[in-house]
């Protein structure tokens, strides 16, 4: 039995979403996923305009009169959302978590594909693979995608992001679009990432908080790494460290960027103190034009 305060959560989030899906994303959705081809659909006698190329040239010879093949696109793609549960994504300075943040990116897409009659599937991983659903169609679907992030209790408190992509691979045969959400603080997963983006159409979606980078001069604070447990002192109010620690963060980045690129993944990049529509829009209309 699901507790009321999930569904009431899965509701909430359902409602938020609805009217983006509705009035935004949908359509943008559609035009950048495209459907596995092109598929005949009936022929109509020939209209003013059309291309002479398609005319079918037996119906034509039949008739007397030129008609044309008319084909419309396969639709039907299938969408994987691979989120990253670690401790890490409990992780949040202004008004949510990572973890908060990522569940109503995945309920935006989810219900954005669902509305385009696509199929929907979900891996939640860790350090070890959580909980996998596979992809099927339908606003119930939808549901039970995210009463299962909301949910589901986490067994690892690591990041493996190489056993994430690897078991992608083994469930998932024919190609997908796949949203990773994570904040890829992991291991090298440069490999993994590069046979999953030459089989699939793999998104990044990263997220971030800003003071993850920029750290405020608050005198001696004890860190503490949520997924291993160590903890440190350390005085934030020397400028050294502050400025060392934020380039150690952005080299991290970068390396993760550079990954990306090598494996021709996109990245959408998301900050818990931004509205998130505008980086997934952004990233709708490079998309579309790139591939225009």
């Amino acid at each position: 039995m699901i507790p009321r305060e999930i569904l009431k959560k899965v509701r909430r989030v359902e409602i938020t979403t609805r009217g983006l899906v509705n009035e935004v994303f949908s359509g943008e959705y559609h035009s950048v996923f495209k459907g596995r081809g092109m598929s005949f659909a009936e022929v109509r006698e020939y209209q003013y305009g059309d291309d002479i190329r398609s005319i079918d040239w037996n119906v034509t010879a039949r008739t007397g009169a030129p008609f044309v093949k008319i084909f419309e696109e396969e639709r039907e793609l299938t969408v994987m959302l691979v989120v990253d549960v670690s401790a890490s994504g409990d992780f949040g300075t202004r008004r949510q978590m990572k973890g908060e943040v990522a569940v109503e990116i995945c309920a935006l897409l989810a219900f954005s594909a669902t509305k385009n009659n696509d199929k929907v599937g979900l891996i939640i991983f860790s350090d070890r693979i959580e909980k996998f659903v596979p992809p099927r169609k339908g606003r119930r679907h939808v549901l039970r995608v995210l009463r299962e992030l909301f949910y589901h209790e986490p067994e690892g408190r690591g990041t493996d992001l190489a056993v994430a992509l690897e078991y992608l691979s083994h469930v998932v045969r024919r190609r997908a679009v796949v949203f990773m959400v994570s904040d890829f603080m992991a291991p090298d997963f440069t490999r993994p990432l590069s046979v999953a983006g030459r089989r699939h159409d793999v998104i990044a979606v990263r997220m971030g908080d800003r003071r993850e980078v920029e750290l405020p001069p608050l005198g001696y604070v004890e860190f503490e790494d949520a997924e291993t447990g160590e903890r440190m002192l350390v005085n934030t109010s020397n400028k050294r460290f502050r400025r060392e620690w934020e380039a150690l963060v952005t080299q991290s980045r970068a390396d993760q960027d550079k990954a990306f690129q090598r494996s021709k993944v996109d990245v959408i990049d998301i900050q818990t103190d931004e509205p998130y529509e505008r980086p997934l829009m952004k990233f709708f209309k490079e998309r579309e034009r790139r591939f225009r």
